[in-house]
């Protein structure tokens, strides 16, 4: 599966990617909401799934997600917060297949979510 991860904490990120990347997908990881706009935008790859954080620079995680699915309906989300209030905004985001995780979350949630939104 093509994933797009954007998270503003480095810590999060590169262990939701190092894991996604033992789980056998292909991850472009990025900082902030505005580079996820743009990788998503640019058309170089074709994602199955978003993973954003809700509250980053730039553009939020929902404003992310609202692009992703004018750039691809069948786009796959799972928003992450560590402010669970957030994820109630996840239903700005139309279509199917969203999930939500609160940060912290155990991996076993995170692949979980994945295989989820992704199968």
């Amino acid at each position: 599966m093509e994933i797009l991860l954007a998270d503003d904490d480095d810590s999060t990120r590169e262990l939701v990617r190092r894991t996604l990347l033992t789980e056998g997908h292909n991850v472009i990881d990025v900082s902030d909401g505005t580079a996820a706009a743009d990788e998503l935008r640019s058309g170089a790859r074709r994602f199955d799934l978003l993973i954003a954080d809700v509250d980053m620079p730039g553009l939020d995680g929902i404003s992310v997600a609202k692009q992703a699915r004018v750039v691809s309906t069948n786009i796959a989300v799972i928003l992450i917060s560590a402010h669970e209030a957030q994820l109630g905004r996840a239903s700005e985001i139309a279509g199917p297949k969203v999930e939500t995780l609160s940060k912290p979350f155990p991996l076993d949630s995170l692949r979980a979510a994945v295989t989820k939104v992704g199968g």
